[in-house]
Protein backbone atom coordinates (compact mmCIF):
# COMPACT_ATOMS: atom_id res chain seq x y z
CA UNK A 1 0.00 0.00 0.00
CA UNK A 2 1.18 3.50 -0.40
CA UNK A 3 2.46 5.55 2.43
CA UNK A 4 0.29 8.26 3.40
CA UNK A 5 1.32 11.55 5.72
CA UNK A 6 -0.73 12.04 8.87
CA UNK A 7 -2.03 14.73 10.29
CA UNK A 8 -2.33 15.04 14.08
CA UNK A 9 -4.52 18.05 15.96
CA UNK A 10 -3.21 17.64 19.19
CA UNK A 11 -3.00 19.28 22.52
CA UNK A 12 -5.96 17.91 23.95
CA UNK A 13 -4.22 17.31 26.22
CA UNK A 14 -0.23 18.34 25.31
CA UNK A 15 0.46 14.76 27.29
CA UNK A 16 -2.20 13.13 25.67
CA UNK A 17 -0.64 13.97 22.55
CA UNK A 18 2.95 12.90 23.58
CA UNK A 19 1.47 9.23 24.36
CA UNK A 20 -0.46 9.20 21.02
CA UNK A 21 2.56 9.73 18.98
CA UNK A 22 4.83 7.74 20.99
CA UNK A 23 2.11 4.48 20.94
CA UNK A 24 2.30 5.24 16.80
CA UNK A 25 6.55 5.07 16.78
CA UNK A 26 6.10 1.92 19.12
CA UNK A 27 3.51 -0.42 16.97
CA UNK A 28 4.70 0.33 13.77
CA UNK A 29 6.06 -2.28 12.19
CA UNK A 30 9.48 -0.91 10.95
CA UNK A 31 12.85 -1.88 10.83
CA UNK A 32 14.07 2.05 9.85
CA UNK A 33 13.81 5.48 10.17
CA UNK A 34 11.97 5.22 6.67
CA UNK A 35 9.76 2.74 7.47
CA UNK A 36 7.54 4.76 10.35
CA UNK A 37 4.66 7.59 9.00
CA UNK A 38 5.53 10.87 7.80
CA UNK A 39 3.54 13.07 10.70
CA UNK A 40 2.43 16.46 10.92
CA UNK A 41 1.49 17.08 14.83
CA UNK A 42 -0.24 20.73 15.76
CA UNK A 43 -0.03 21.21 19.07
CA UNK A 44 -2.73 23.56 19.60
CA UNK A 45 -2.97 23.60 23.43
CA UNK A 46 -4.28 27.30 23.89
CA UNK A 47 -7.63 25.41 21.46
CA UNK A 48 -10.83 25.72 24.13
CA UNK A 49 -11.46 23.01 26.43
CA UNK A 50 -14.26 21.26 24.66
CA UNK A 51 -16.23 20.21 27.61
CA UNK A 52 -16.46 23.36 28.52
CA UNK A 53 -17.74 24.66 25.26
CA UNK A 54 -20.37 21.62 24.85
CA UNK A 55 -21.71 22.40 28.37
CA UNK A 56 -21.93 26.28 28.36
CA UNK A 57 -22.93 26.04 24.84
CA UNK A 58 -20.13 28.25 23.40
CA UNK A 59 -19.41 25.18 20.57
CA UNK A 60 -18.93 28.09 17.83
CA UNK A 61 -15.42 29.10 19.76
CA UNK A 62 -13.84 25.59 19.26
CA UNK A 63 -15.21 25.32 15.57
CA UNK A 64 -13.25 28.71 14.35
CA UNK A 65 -10.19 27.74 16.58
CA UNK A 66 -9.85 24.58 15.25
CA UNK A 67 -10.71 25.44 11.54
CA UNK A 68 -6.71 27.16 10.85
CA UNK A 69 -5.63 23.59 11.96
CA UNK A 70 -7.56 22.30 8.77
CA UNK A 71 -6.16 24.84 6.76
CA UNK A 72 -2.90 24.11 8.03
CA UNK A 73 -2.99 20.67 7.38
CA UNK A 74 -4.35 20.97 3.83
CA UNK A 75 -1.31 22.69 2.90
CA UNK A 76 0.99 20.14 4.40
CA UNK A 77 -0.60 18.01 1.99
CA UNK A 78 -1.78 15.29 4.55
CA UNK A 79 -3.72 12.41 3.52
CA UNK A 80 -5.65 11.69 6.81
CA UNK A 81 -6.11 13.32 10.01
CA UNK A 82 -6.41 12.10 13.83
CA UNK A 83 -7.77 13.88 16.39
CA UNK A 84 -6.25 12.19 19.83
CA UNK A 85 -9.06 13.90 21.94
CA UNK A 86 -12.78 11.75 22.68
CA UNK A 87 -14.58 14.81 23.57
CA UNK A 88 -13.70 16.60 20.13
CA UNK A 89 -15.86 14.05 18.36
CA UNK A 90 -19.17 15.78 19.20
CA UNK A 91 -18.31 18.17 16.52
CA UNK A 92 -17.11 15.28 14.44
CA UNK A 93 -19.77 16.01 11.63
CA UNK A 94 -18.93 19.81 11.30
CA UNK A 95 -14.89 19.23 11.41
CA UNK A 96 -15.40 16.94 8.44
CA UNK A 97 -17.16 19.35 6.61
CA UNK A 98 -14.37 21.82 7.09
CA UNK A 99 -11.53 19.74 4.86
CA UNK A 100 -12.02 17.72 2.40
CA UNK A 101 -8.98 15.48 4.17
CA UNK A 102 -10.59 12.64 5.88
CA UNK A 103 -10.40 12.77 9.51
CA UNK A 104 -10.45 8.96 11.08
CA UNK A 105 -13.28 8.84 13.61
CA UNK A 106 -11.74 7.51 16.90
CA UNK A 107 -15.47 7.04 18.55
CA UNK A 108 -16.84 5.11 15.53
CA UNK A 109 -13.64 2.79 14.91
CA UNK A 110 -13.63 2.25 18.47
CA UNK A 111 -17.52 1.07 18.82
CA UNK A 112 -16.81 -1.31 15.85
CA UNK A 113 -13.71 -2.83 17.26
CA UNK A 114 -15.48 -3.72 20.39
CA UNK A 115 -18.62 -5.11 18.24
CA UNK A 116 -16.62 -7.26 16.52
CA UNK A 117 -15.42 -8.99 19.74
CA UNK A 118 -18.30 -8.98 21.76
CA UNK A 119 -21.14 -8.45 19.31
CA UNK A 120 -24.61 -7.89 19.65
CA UNK A 121 -26.41 -7.23 22.86
CA UNK A 122 -23.11 -6.55 24.59
CA UNK A 123 -23.00 -4.34 27.66
CA UNK A 124 -20.03 -1.91 27.23
CA UNK A 125 -19.20 -0.01 29.82
CA UNK A 126 -17.35 3.73 29.81
CA UNK A 127 -15.12 5.72 31.35
CA UNK A 128 -14.62 9.64 29.92
CA UNK A 129 -14.91 13.20 30.42
CA UNK A 130 -18.48 14.69 31.75
CA UNK A 131 -18.48 15.95 28.21
CA UNK A 132 -18.45 13.37 26.09
CA UNK A 133 -20.86 11.51 28.61
CA UNK A 134 -23.27 14.72 28.11
CA UNK A 135 -22.97 14.34 24.25
CA UNK A 136 -24.20 11.09 24.30
CA UNK A 137 -22.02 10.42 21.00
CA UNK A 138 -20.63 7.01 22.49
CA UNK A 139 -24.33 5.67 23.19
CA UNK A 140 -25.13 6.76 19.77
CA UNK A 141 -22.75 4.40 18.34
CA UNK A 142 -23.61 1.71 20.84
CA UNK A 143 -27.30 2.18 19.95
CA UNK A 144 -26.22 1.67 15.98
CA UNK A 145 -24.38 -1.62 16.50
CA UNK A 146 -27.33 -2.87 18.81
CA UNK A 147 -24.98 -2.57 22.26
CA UNK A 148 -25.87 -1.21 25.55
CA UNK A 149 -24.24 1.41 26.96
CA UNK A 150 -23.72 1.24 31.09
CA UNK A 151 -23.08 4.97 32.18
CA UNK A 152 -21.03 5.62 35.15
CA UNK A 153 -22.24 6.66 38.60
CA UNK A 154 -22.33 9.94 39.69
CA UNK A 155 -19.64 9.48 42.11
CA UNK A 156 -17.78 7.51 39.40
CA UNK A 157 -18.20 10.61 37.38
CA UNK A 158 -16.81 12.67 39.75
CA UNK A 159 -13.39 10.55 39.99
CA UNK A 160 -12.90 10.45 36.54
CA UNK A 161 -13.09 14.26 36.02
CA UNK A 162 -10.55 14.55 39.33
CA UNK A 163 -7.91 11.72 37.56
CA UNK A 164 -8.68 13.51 34.27
CA UNK A 165 -8.42 17.75 35.58
CA UNK A 166 -6.28 17.45 38.31
CA UNK A 167 -3.61 14.38 38.25
CA UNK A 168 -2.98 13.88 34.32
CA UNK A 169 -4.08 17.46 33.03
CA UNK A 170 -2.80 18.85 36.17
CA UNK A 171 0.95 16.66 36.08
CA UNK A 172 0.61 15.70 39.23
CA UNK A 173 1.71 12.01 40.30
CA UNK A 174 -1.19 9.32 39.00
CA UNK A 175 -2.41 6.24 40.95
CA UNK A 176 -3.26 3.78 38.61
CA UNK A 177 -5.54 1.90 41.66
CA UNK A 178 -8.46 4.34 41.15
CA UNK A 179 -9.33 3.86 38.27
CA UNK A 180 -8.42 0.21 38.23
CA UNK A 181 -10.96 -0.03 41.06
CA UNK A 182 -13.58 1.43 38.67
CA UNK A 183 -12.74 -1.02 35.78
CA UNK A 184 -12.98 -4.12 38.59
CA UNK A 185 -16.19 -2.59 39.33
CA UNK A 186 -17.75 -2.07 35.84
CA UNK A 187 -16.90 -5.50 35.22
CA UNK A 188 -17.94 -7.66 38.18
CA UNK A 189 -20.40 -5.56 39.43
CA UNK A 190 -22.05 -4.10 36.56
CA UNK A 191 -21.14 -7.70 34.36
CA UNK A 192 -20.14 -5.36 31.63
CA UNK A 193 -18.04 -7.30 28.49
CA UNK A 194 -15.36 -4.09 28.29
CA UNK A 195 -14.83 -0.63 29.20
CA UNK A 196 -13.95 2.10 27.04
CA UNK A 197 -11.40 4.29 28.34
CA UNK A 198 -12.90 7.34 26.29
CA UNK A 199 -10.95 9.73 27.60
CA UNK A 200 -7.05 10.57 25.98
CA UNK A 201 -5.51 11.38 28.85
CA UNK A 202 -6.81 8.08 31.01
CA UNK A 203 -4.57 6.43 28.00
CA UNK A 204 -1.69 8.22 29.73
CA UNK A 205 -1.76 6.13 33.02
CA UNK A 206 -0.71 2.64 33.00
CA UNK A 207 -2.78 -0.20 34.71
CA UNK A 208 -1.84 -3.27 35.24
CA UNK A 209 -1.99 -6.40 32.93
CA UNK A 210 -5.34 -7.36 34.28
CA UNK A 211 -7.60 -4.00 34.38
CA UNK A 212 -5.61 -3.56 30.84
CA UNK A 213 -6.94 -6.59 30.10
CA UNK A 214 -11.03 -5.36 30.45
CA UNK A 215 -10.23 -2.52 28.90
CA UNK A 216 -10.43 -0.88 25.31
CA UNK A 217 -8.75 2.15 24.94
CA UNK A 218 -9.42 4.09 22.16
CA UNK A 219 -6.34 6.05 21.60
CA UNK A 220 -4.98 2.43 20.84
CA UNK A 221 -7.42 1.99 18.35
CA UNK A 222 -7.45 5.78 17.52
CA UNK A 223 -3.13 4.34 16.76
CA UNK A 224 -4.09 1.36 14.95
CA UNK A 225 -6.39 3.08 12.46
CA UNK A 226 -3.54 5.28 11.93
CA UNK A 227 -1.22 3.51 11.54
CA UNK A 228 -3.51 1.42 8.89
CA UNK A 229 -4.71 4.52 7.11
CA UNK A 230 -0.85 5.38 6.76
CA UNK A 231 -0.33 2.64 4.10
CA UNK A 232 1.74 0.78 7.08
CA UNK A 233 1.61 -2.49 9.62
CA UNK A 234 1.02 -2.14 12.80
CA UNK A 235 1.90 -4.69 15.45
CA UNK A 236 -0.91 -5.14 17.40
CA UNK A 237 -3.29 -5.67 13.86
CA UNK A 238 -0.16 -8.78 13.35
CA UNK A 239 -0.56 -10.06 16.67
CA UNK A 240 -4.58 -10.39 16.24
CA UNK A 241 -3.95 -12.11 13.14
CA UNK A 242 -1.14 -14.21 14.47
CA UNK A 243 -4.22 -15.06 17.22
CA UNK A 244 -6.56 -16.18 15.21
CA UNK A 245 -4.30 -18.30 12.91
CA UNK A 246 -3.72 -20.01 16.24
CA UNK A 247 -7.16 -20.53 17.42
Amino acid sequence: MLAKSLGVIGGMGPKATSVFFDKVVENTVAHKDQDHIDMIILNHASLPDRTTAILTHREEEFLQAVSRDFKLLEHAGVSNIAIPCNTSHYFYDKMQAMTQINIINMVEETIKEIHAVYGENSKIGILATKGTIRTGIYEQWCNQYNMQLHLPTELQQEQVMDIIYNNVKGDLDVDPTELESMIHDLIFEENCSCVILACTELSCIKLSDEAESYAVDAMGVLVEKSIERSGKSSKTAEKKALTTIGQ
